[in-house]
């Protein structure tokens, strides 16, 4: 056990026994939950408690759902009638509150959900960025839509409105910046909100609290802790969300989405599930696809959606790929985030080792072997990426988003087995292509765009740049997420019009 660093040691726990309703950080006497991190801070191996959070039910649901039902108030509240100027100043104030947070915040990413100290950082400032951009979007879009135009003898005045109340529910993976990719975009176009943090990344919204309770009206952002079931679900059945925002798992989603009692009301925006080929055609430059495929496969230990969760090799270059490939994943270093250097870090779901371990079993048993030397070693808050080859359709590692440090890898002599594949998946976020004979690449990608919603070419599949659309087809999305289209996503076009007379 390495010593920790002072500056991110964990003195006392986090008590958060305050939550936010209807502009008021309410005292909560309640039962509560315990936060614990799979990251130890003794020489004996043992969770480190974090805190605790308030465990709500259907009472404080209903509580959040009155809030931001009064602060719309079909559409006359002071939110949604508020100058677009006015809305960005409280928007500008918050980013103002949140930067000076930052040190807190990125310790809290770093012993909840494990994400090294470097990603822990990208991710705050990222978000920071996002919220910057985001406005800026803003005020462009808004000047376009100031003015009358004239067609066939009426004038119309274009714009965009808010919805209305917004369910807001993001991932343990980014829990602050792709949370925020929905809630603030939400917000800005008028809509009130009611947050409920992830599992895991919940304490690290606390030191936001009272940024959020200052620097925006009553009712138009309620935080609310405790299991989605108790709380998620009341305030779906209330009938008044008009917008599901949601980014985790499509079962959550089609759960959500029946509790609603008038579905053709609520608006989804939902980023779910992928399954990201690799494909490595036979002229591929293998030191880059191989590196791409390392970071793209095995960065922050698999736990993206848009990690390469299998890799389609083509026979004439499989056995030197793999040598290669397993040779690089067994370099990776393992610590604790805020060790130097390290590629892999504790996962945050006491329960996940043991999951990736039946993963690999499964696999074994149905002849594939585990191709790199320390693959599947397990410790207690961690497994080894096991690099599975050669992988069948017969497996779970073939079917099931890992979400973990497994890379299962496939071999192919057509280009059409994986394009088959991937037509017959139920996901369609991304792939990522490489090879280096353009002749073969372009007929390639046309085939490609309609089977997934962004082909990378010779790199490994990601989310950014924020100003680039991120959707996928199928079970993967519905909506588009980019700053320019989160805008777009969060409103309804409405008119003026009258007659030339």
């Amino acid at each position: 056990m390495n010593l920790i660093p002072e500056e991110f040691q964990i003195i006392s726990p986090l008590i958060q026994d305050t939550y936010l309703v209807n502009g008021e950080l309410k005292k909560w006497t309640g039962p509560t939950t315990p936060v614990y991190s799979t990251i130890s801070s003794t020489e004996n191996y043992a969770p480190t408690l974090l805190g605790t959070i308030p465990f709500m039910g259907e009472t404080e649901a209903l509580e959040a759902v009155k809030a931001a039902d009064e602060a719309f108030n079909n559409g006359q509240g002071l939110w949604p009638t508020m100058k677009v100027v006015d809305r960005i100043k409280c928007m500008e104030n918050f980013v103002a509150q949140m930067k000076t947070t930052r040190s807190e915040v990125v310790k809290l990413l770093m012993w909840e959900i494990g994400k090294s100290q470097g990603d822990s950082e990208k991710e705050f400032d990222r978000t920071v960025e996002y919220i910057y951009d985001t406005i800026e979007s803003y005020k462009e879009l808004n000047a376009r839509s100031a003015h009358f135009s004239k067609v066939q003898g009426i004038y119309a005045m274009v714009r965009r409105g808010p919805l209305g109340v917004v369910l807001c529910l993001g991932p343990y993976n980014y829990p602050l910046n792709e949370t925020f990719s929905l809630l603030i975009p939400a917000l800005i176009m008028g809509n009130p909100a009611i947050f409920k943090p992830a599992k895991h990344g919940v304490l690290l919204i606390s030191p936001l609290l009272e940024a959020f309770r200052s620097c925006f009206p009553k009712g138009v952002i309620n935080i609310l802790y405790g299991r989605g079931r108790e709380v998620a679900t009341p305030v779906m059945k209330s009938g008044k969300v008009d917008i599901l925002a949601l980014i985790g798992n499509s079962k959550s989603a089609i759960a959500l989405q029946d509790q609603h009692p008038n579905k053709n009301r609520l608006r989804l925006v939902l980023g779910l599930e992928a399954k990201n080929p690799a494909i490595i055609l036979p002229d591929a430059d293998l030191d880059l696809a191989i590196q791409e495929c390392i970071t793209g496969s095995l960065s922050f230990n698999g736990q993206r959606c848009t990690a390469l969760k299998i890799l389609y090799v083509h026979e004439s270059i499989q056995e030197e790929f793999n040598k290669r490939f397993t040779a690089k994943v067994d370099a990776l270093a393992f610590g604790n985030p805020w060790e130097k250097g390290v590629s892999l870090t504790p996962l945050p779901e006491k329960e996940k080792p043991a999951y990736i371990q039946e993963l690999i079993n499964d696999a074994t048993a149905k002849g594939a072997k585990v191709i790199n030397a320390k693959g599947g070693q397990l410790y207690d808050n961690f497994i080894f990426p096991a690099v599975l080859f050669p992988v069948n359709k017969g497996m779970r590692v073939y079917h099931e988003e890992q979400f973990g440090p497994v890379v299962p890898i496939m071999t192919f002599k057509d280009i059409q087995e994986p394009l088959n594949d991937m037509a017959e998946s139920n996901y369609g976020q991304q792939v990522s292509l490489f090879g280096k004979d353009i002749k073969t690449i372009a007929p390639l990608i046309d085939t490609l765009v309609n089977l997934v919603s962004r082909v990378n070419l010779n790199s490994s599949c990601q989310r950014g740049p924020d100003v680039f659309p991120f959707t996928g087809r199928k079970d993967s999305a519905v909506g588009t997420l980019s700053i320019h289209d989160a805008l777009r996503s969060f409103s309804i076009r409405t008119f003026v019009a009258s007659k030339d007379n």
